[in-house]
């Protein structure tokens, strides 16, 4: 056990700890629990605002994933994940004020209570609330793999124990401390990423030689690792734009991020953000892909991607600095998987218990519940990731497709377009998720089945052509379909319902 990388590591999680003790003091005295721990009270200034939705993004997908698929694609990933540049921007510019202020109105606190007031229908929340839950235990899982990867990587204990560490250190400040310790220690962690990523990338660059010497290499090894196609040529044009919606537009539909636009404190806060998140995306995005394909030439063969991003900062660095610069992904993974426990506790406790099954609960029952819901979901997701796969970035991308599906034209166009009705949201609901569900779930259950196989020898050309034209990825055609469907079921409604 390399203790001189370990130790870094521990200062880290003390410090993220006593972030969420410090943090638990608001939740001890706010007049408004669920004000306090869900939102933080709409106080957020513009550098905690950005650096909340950064490190909520910067996931373990993008920190480890994202290097891991790197490795393995090559130059054309780092194309690919630069389309998240403008996610932060896009976010607040779309949602921004008019956001704030419709649920300040409406008293909102998550999206699902956005979603309650602005279609009024029962249907539409519960939905919602499925959608919410069933898509970021898959999110979660990611997030949980990923931290579990990289402790078993630096400490060389079992995966098992790695996911244990990782699970309490977790739980325990961001049950005590709310949505308030999720937005300081991202806040913390943003400032770690920025500055991990960059010294990371220093390191490997100069172990493979410079720059033109790893290309070099790389070229030697496969001239398509150098190219925007991959190192197997399979990511085309169509593939690669369509990313654009997946990590990209799209992203203003994930409730983790968008929930974001509804707890700063003023316009000069929204202004700032807008600002400083879309450089410090940029510059972690880049930083980490590129540390991905760098560390090929350095470290051939590694078979498990997710391992690549510590493997190369122990290969590259003293153990000690190694132990600090691995802060950076503990960072993302951590300031991601603490805002997806916030939001789905937040779904289960203010939009399904309060709503339908206890609406008169006490401030008293309502802290007991939130706290404890939040500590059995991390169980849940702890027992989930026991069984891992070798690339999480998938698992990651599943769940960022699925929720926007859900949820893009329902905030967006109710934000924006009074005549969009609870009949066009359900449709939309339905048909996005219904979609995507079935564009990535029928080709993995068609491959394990030699019956439908030989009966149905041509299916996958078929359904690719028709759930992902040109090569796109799967999330375009639910998205799509689903705004035709808001549209329209809105449109047809609107005289005898509205």
């Amino acid at each position: 056990m390399n203790w001189f990388a370990i130790i870094p590591l521990i200062i880290f999680l003390v410090i993220i700890f006593l972030i969420g003790l410090y943090a638990s003091k608001y939740v001890q005295s706010s007049t408004s629990f669920m004000q306090e721990y869900f939102l933080g009270e709409r106080s957020l200034g513009g550098f905690v605002l950005a650096m909340t939705m950064t490190a909520t993004y910067g996931s373990a997908s993008s920190f480890i994933g994202g290097p891991g698929t790197a490795y393995t694609m090559g130059l054309g990933w780092v194309l690919l994940a630069m389309s998240q540049v403008a996610t932060g921007y896009f976010v607040l510019m779309i949602l921004g004020k008019k956001f704030a202020i419709v649920t300040r109105k409406y008293k909102a606190i998550t999206i699902v209570d956005y979603l309650k007031s602005r279609y009024n229908s029962s249907v539409v929340v519960i939905l919602s609330a499925l959608s919410i839950i069933i898509f970021l235990f898959s999110a979660m899982a990611a997030q949980w793999i990923g931290g579990a990867r990289l402790i078993e990587s630096l400490t060389g204990i079992s995966y098992t124990s790695a996911l244990f560490i990782f699970a309490i250190s977790v739980l325990v400040y961001v049950t005590i401390g709310g949505f308030r310790a999720v937005a300081l220690t991202d806040a913390v962690q943003g400032i770690i990423m920025f500055v991990g990523t960059l010294v990371l990338l220093i390191a490997v660059i100069i172990a493979g030689g410079g720059i033109p010497n790893i290309i070099a290499d790389l070229h030697a090894e496969n001239p398509n690792l150098i190219t925007p196609f991959g190192a197997e040529g399979t990511l085309t044009p169509a593939y690669v734009s369509s990313f654009w919606i997946l990590v990209g537009v799209g992203v203003v539909a994930l409730p983790q991020i968008a929930v974001r636009a509804m707890s700063y404190k003023n316009a000069k806060s929204m202004h700032r953000a807008l600002i400083i998140g879309t450089i410090v995306v940029g510059f972690i995005m880049l930083n980490m892909h590129l540390i991905g394909v760098f560390a090929r030439p350095i470290l051939p063969g590694i078979e498990i991607g997710d391992k690549v991003m510590p493997l190369i900062a122990l290969e590259t660095m003293p153990a000690w600095l190694a132990g600090i610069v691995l802060a950076a992904p503990m960072a993302a993974i951590m300031s991601t998987v603490d805002s997806l426990l916030i939001l789905v506790s937040s779904t289960i406790i203010k939009d399904v218990y309060i709503n339908y099954i206890r609406p008169d609960a006490s401030h008293q029952v309502i802290k007991r519940m939130s706290l404890g819901v939040t500590g059995i979901l991390g169980i849940i997701v702890f027992i989930m990731a026991l069984d891992p796969p070798d690339l999480i970035i998938w698992l990651n991308l599943f769940a960022f497709g699925g929720l926007e599906a859900a949820f893009i034209w329902p905030i967006v166009l109710g934000l924006y377009w009074r005549t969009g009705n609870k009949y066009g949201a359900i449709a939309s609901i339905i048909t996005g998720v219904g979609l995507y569900t079935l564009s990535d779930l029928l080709p993995m259950v068609y491959s394990k089945s030699e019956y439908l196989v030989s009966i149905l020898p041509n299916y996958l050309e078929i359904f690719n052509n028709f759930f992902k034209p040109f090569g796109m990825h799967a999330v375009v055609m639910p998205v799509i379909v689903s705004f035709f469907a808001y549209i329209l079921v809105s449109y047809l409604t609107r005289k005898k319902f509205v």
